[in-house]
């Protein structure tokens, strides 16, 4: 997603929920949004981690003020 940042690699955003900081990255970087959700939240293939943990709650991750968020293709198979 860096073509959308500027080439930024890190960004800062306020949020309090993973939804609230994608509404956040999508002010600021318009077509982020897009890029992680579709009408029923995160984009299937999708996973959030939050201070290294993967959410399981989609767009109601909680978030606190200095946590770190990454936005991951999801892995499946066996």
């Amino acid at each position: 997603m860096r073509n959308l940042t500027g080439g930024k690699e890190t960004v800062t955003v306020p949020g309090s929920t993973i939804g609230q900081v994608i509404e956040e990255l999508e002010r600021e970087f318009p077509g982020i949004k897009s890029r992680l959700c579709d009408a029923g939240g995160l984009r299937r293939g999708i996973a959030v981690a939050v201070d290294t943990q993967v959410g399981r709650l989609g767009l109601a991750e909680p978030v606190n003020e200095d946590s770190e968020v990454h936005f991951l293709p999801a892995v499946s198979g066996g």
